[in-house]
Parts: C-alpha cells; structure tokens; sequence
C-alpha cells in the first residue's frame, strides 16, 4: 500500500479530526448528563464506581482505547472479516434467545457475573460491514430484485432473532438500513410504500371507531381505502409517466366514492367501505391488465402496490390487538392520543415533558435538577435521559446538544459522499442511517411524538454496550475514511 505521491501518511494525520472532536464533546455532555440524572445527595462523590456516574467514566474510557484500536488496524480487515464478524454475531444472538435471563420481559442480555452485554447493539456494526460488502461485490445491482432481496435478508435475519428476544425497539433500527439503499439507488417508490404504511396505520387506528357523518362507515376506514386510492392512480404518473391516465383514474375512482357516500348519507344508509374495497379490486384488474397488455412491468408493481395495502391495513388492527404485547400497544395508543394513561404506559412521557419544561430557557443548572433528583422520570439516564439535559442545561443546553448531533450527521455526509470506493460510502451512510434513527426515536420518545420503544440516545444513555457499538460503528468508518487517499498495490 502506498501514497499515490511522496511519503505515506500516518493515520493520525489523514484524520477527521473535526468529527473527533464532536465525539469527545457529546462524551463530555453525555457523561454531564448521566452525573445529573443518577446523582444522589446521600452519595455526592460523582467519581466513585459504586455510582453510575463513575462507572460511565469506565465505559468512556474503555470506549476511547477501542477506538483507538480500531484506528491502528488495516482498514482492509474490516472488509475482509466482515462476514465473518456478522456470521459471529448471528450465532451470538441466537444462543441469546436461550440462554439470556428474562429482564423486563425480553431475553437480550448475556450475564457474565456482575457485568453484562447486549449482543443485539454490537450486531449492528457486524451487519453494516456485512452489508456494505456484499453492495460492493462484483455484478452487485440494486435494481436487480434478487440482489436487493439478497441485500433484505441479510439486514432482517438479525432482526428475526433480536425479536424472538422480545426486544422490539433495538429490532426496529435496522429499519434505518433502508435510508442507505434509497441513496444507494433504491426506488423511492419503496421508500414511498413504508411512509404510506404509517400513515395507514396512524389513520386507521386514531379515527377507526369514528362514523363517517351518520353512516355507518368507519372515518379511518374510509380516508384509508380513499389514500390507497388517489396513491396507486398517483403512481401511475410517477411511475409510468402518464399524468393524464392518473388524473381520469383519480376522477373516475373518487366521483364513485362520492356517489355511494352522499347515497348512503341521504338515502340508504350503508357501509361504504365495501364500495371502496371494490373500486380498489378494480384498480388492481386495471393494473393488470395494463401491465400484461403492454408488458409495462410498473402497472404490475403498481397493482403489487395496492393489495399490498390494503392487506397491511387489514391486518394492522390484528397485529395491534393479538400480535402485541399489552404495554407496547399501551404505548402507541398514548402516542396517537387514544389513551390518557398517565399511571402506566403514558407515566414516563407525561413526567419527561414536566422535566424538560421546569428547565425553561437556561435550566436549573449542573446537578440542581428536581424531577431528577427526585426519580419521577422512569430510565431517566438511559431511556429518557434527554429530560435531564433539558432539566438542568434548558433550551439552550437542549439546543446546543442538536446542534452538535447535527454537526456530526453533516460530518458523516461530507465523509460518505468523499469516499473513493463503495464499500466506505455504504458504511458511511449505514452508521449515518443508524445515527439518525436513534436520535429521532429517543428524543422523539422524550417529547411524546414517538412510540416509547427504548432505545439509547447515541454517547448519552448509560450503559457500556450501546456506547462500545456507537463507537465502534463511528471509528471503524473513520479508519476506512483515513485511508482515503492511499492506493492499494
């Protein structure tokens, strides 16, 4: 391996030492945050490792020597064990499965006397690699549906088995893998389908026990099939270029809907839904056929599209009420405001808001906490841990805390898009994937506007696993990214 002109630099000069620095600051207030969050006046001495507080310096400095290792090896083992790492850690979290004791419901944590890791974090650097490396295998094609497909398997068999662990919230982010497909060239039809998905299931699910004016008709229901609707004809202009036969289909489908809702209204009440099931069948026989006759491949994709969703729709309501748990349906329904829960599932939330607000725009200051020091808030320095930040620092600290998450996603960009070969941008953009998720979920959580799901905020939640895995995730792209420029022989 050599430069491509003069001496070879170190690794240590090529760098990133500007993400190196948002590193150590989001220790430093991440460590702040766990002093505020776990001290107690009975045993003020912060430093000590009988306390969280001190033993969060242990997993900091245990964490910054790992990066350091991580640094001095060859970036090429990161690329030539990748498989190797990610079949490790598949057998790893299967024997989980049966050997891990029940904590709080879910068998995720392997025991090892008084310390404990949770194999499901660490799998998703292993499974990054993975990924990365077969996206730069030769002939590799997104577009190909058996290479993309090939590409799902491998990011959701770890998550088959961390949920036969019961552990949802940490299955749920290698969901953020899909960010880096869509900017690796996968549709953004795909991209398009999982965001309908939510809106049918939030939609369905807040307004299904209302009654369309003084039909029968469920008003979630209605607007539900109603979407699929206006989204498989809107398809039709994206997908196959043709604006005119989207706006007809739209004409002619929603004039119908219009038709059998003011019949049912003012002459024979009804469930329209049944109206719309049809139109929606019909819409699929159109596809179809427009697919078969003029071998337009779209139309049936499009047509794939709509008993997609409606298939997810239907069994969205089963899923909630059979599938899952009591407490994680508890959860959503406080989220979308169907239930006033504030004992239970609805308790940490309501308390987390409380904290954040009492810290007004400067806080209470380092350790002044109340609802802290208190223990109102349930997982206050893991979970929801933000609250602590912004109890005792306010808006300002709160900000300050964005802004520098903020840097380090930007940061991750410029050094993803600056890659000289795929493998470092795939990675690049899986641990940016993996970031981005967990910030928008635990702060999301924090403030009511996401499910509480518990999982870690990235370099602020106590605990060694989730901070060795953000920093391996984090320095292992930095040591592919410092080898940039160097030109392999």
């Amino acid at each position: 391996m050599e430069p491509k002109t003069g001496k070879q630099p170190g690794v240590l000069q090529s760098l990133d030492w500007w993400t190196i620095g948002i590193y150590v600051a989001l220790l430093a207030f991440g460590w702040m945050s766990v002093c505020g969050a776990s001290y107690s006046f009975s045993e003020p001495d912060i430093l000590s490792l009988s306390t969280r507080s001190g033993m969060q310096l242990v997993w900091i400095g245990t964490s910054i020597c790992l990066g350091f290792v991580l640094l001095m090896l060859d970036d090429r083992y990161y690329d030539t064990f990748a498989y190797v790492l990610y079949a490790i850690l598949l057998v790893i979290l299967v024997v989980t499965i049966f050997v891990a004791d029940e904590i709080k419901g879910s068998r995720s944590w392997l025991q090892f006397g008084s310390f404990s890791i949770q194999p499901a974090e660490f799998a998703k650097f292993a499974t990054a690699l993975a990924i990365s490396k077969f996206m730069t295998s030769y002939g590799y094609n997104i577009h190909r549906f058996r290479d993309f497909a090939l590409s799902c398997l491998i990011v959701m068999t770890p998550v088959m088995c961390i949920l036969l662990q019961r552990e949802t919230g940490s299955a749920l982010v290698y969901l953020s893998f899909f960010l880096m497909f869509y900017r690796e060239g996968m549709p953004g039809s795909i991209l398009f389908t999982g965001v309908a998905m939510v809106i049918y299931f939030v939609v369905g699910i807040s307004f299904d026990e209302v009654n369309l004016w003084d039909t029968p008709t469920s008003v979630g229901k209605f607007v539900v099939l109603l979407l699929i609707q206006l989204f498989s004809a809107g398809l039709v202009h994206f997908n196959c270029h043709d604006k005119e036969k989207a706006l007809r289909l739209i004409g002619i489908t929603t004039s119908i809907t219009m038709v059998f809702l003011l019949f049912s209204e003012y002459v024979i009440p009804f469930d329209i839904v049944w109206v719309q099931l049809v139109v929606c069948a019909s819409l699929v026989g159109y596809f179809m056929y427009q697919g078969l006759s003029t071998r337009v491949n779209n139309y049936l994709y499009i047509a794939m599209f709509t008993i997609g969703s409606i298939t997810f729709f239907y069994s969205a309501s089963f899923v909630l009420n059979h599938v899952m748990g009591e407490h994680q349906k508890k959860r959503i329904l406080v989220v979308l405001g169907l239930d006033e829960d504030k004992s239970a599932a609805g308790y940490n939330v309501n308390q987390s808001k409380i904290a954040i607000g009492s810290g007004g725009l400067r806080g209470k200051g380092f350790l002044n906490g109340t609802q802290t020091k208190l223990k109102y808030v349930p997982e206050q320095d893991t979970d929801f841990i933000f609250c602590t930040v912004g109890e005792e620092e306010g808006f300002l600290g709160s900000a300050s805390v964005l802004l520098l998450f903020l840097a380090l996603i930007l940061r991750l960009i410029i050094l993803s898009e600056r890659q000289p070969f795929k493998f470092g941008r795939v990675y690049g953009y899986c641990v940016l994937s993996i970031f981005l998720f967990h910030l928008f979920i635990n702060v999301g959580m924090v403030l009511g506007l996401a499910p509480v799901i518990g999982i870690p905020l990235p370099f602020f939640s106590y605990g060694g696993s989730s901070l060795w895995d953000f920093t391996i995730l984090l320095f292992i792209f930095l040591r592919i990214d410092a080898s940039r420029n160097f030109v392999r022989t």
